[in-house]
């Protein structure tokens, strides 16, 4: 087994890539839907609809499944002897930023789905300062697996 994996490293590691962006590229543009769904749109309109829906398929279309393969491919490399460091700090800031990011994720759902209900109790404003969270926490997980620093 421990072969067949240092064997797939190589697809490992694309497969995680793509992944990472996949679920970055949703993590970053749903945030500014709820930003402008909150400023510009009233409640039961036609464009609170549209609203509603592009955000529900950037969660489950792209979203959700970016992330359980980010999460795959990330273990999939995780188990591989060799590849990290377990003796290290780096994995492990890495490791709590990836279960904040997975957290973000989660509390993302819950906002979609109080828009979905016309429950939404946020400004434009949170969700602009909220946005920096994954910014944030992307620049300490590409920096502890790049530059290894601790």
């Amino acid at each position: 087994m421990i072969e067949y994996l240092i064997g797939m490293y190589p697809w490992l590691k694309a497969g995680h890539i793509i992944s990472v962006i996949s679920w970055m590229a949703g993590i970053f543009y749903l945030p500014r839907l709820f930003v402008h769904h909150s400023e510009k749109v009233k409640i039961s309109t036609e464009t609170d609809e549209l609203f509603i829906m592009m955000e529900l398929k950037l969660l489950k279309v792209i979203m959700t499944p970016a992330m359980i393969t980010t999460w795959v491919f990330g273990i999939g490399l995780a188990v591989i002897p060799g590849v990290i460091d377990w003796t290290a700090f780096w994995p492990w800031v890495k490791l709590v930023c990836i279960l904040i990011m997975t957290g973000f994720h989660f509390w993302l759902s819950g906002r979609q789905k109080e828009f979905a209900q016309g429950k939404n109790l946020l400004k434009g404003r949170t969700y602009r300062i909220i946005n920096e969270v994954p910014t944030v926490l992307l620049l300490i997980i590409v920096i502890m697996v790049v530059v290894r620093p601790f």
